[in-house]
């Protein structure tokens, strides 16, 4: 039992970005973000892509990454070999990141493997990009 226990959580600590969190649809995603006034984390990666693997597995699988990006963002995930990916988005030179305001538009993209240290910064990063100018 206690071997059960560990096996399941182990698989649930490295698969954590698989959760219902996740919207598979751009369009469901950007309304969502409208409705809680919120911004938007996408993902683009693909379904046999080592890179959004090992992204996944080093960082979307850490507590603190994932309680980050559901404070703040509406989270879409699109596989560009199983989802329809907007015309604006670069689909290829997996994994990309993207940061979008409530309706859509992108404050800030970067792509590839991020360690989760790395990927704060690139939410610092987006954060600083979304903010209003002071003029």
């Amino acid at each position: 039992m206690k071997r059960l226990f560990l096996i399941l959580l182990i698989v649930t600590t490295l698969f954590g970005y698989e959760t219902d969190s996740w919207i598979h649809d751009y369009e469901k995603g950007v309304a969502l973000a409208q409705k809680e006034h919120k911004n938007i984390y996408l993902f683009i990666g693909a379904d046999k892509c080592r890179f959004c693997k090992m992204f996944k597995e080093k960082t979307l699988s850490q507590k603190a990454v994932m309680d980050r990006l559901h404070q703040d963002y509406i989270l879409i995930y699109l596989s560009r070999d199983r989802h329809i990916v907007p015309d604006k988005f670069e689909k290829f030179g997996a994994p990309r990141h993207y940061f979008l305001d409530q309706n859509g538009k992108i404050l800030y993209g970067t792509f590839g493997v991020l360690e989760p240290s790395g990927f704060f910064t690139v939410l610092d990063e987006a954060d600083l990009m979304a903010m209003p100018s002071q003029q």
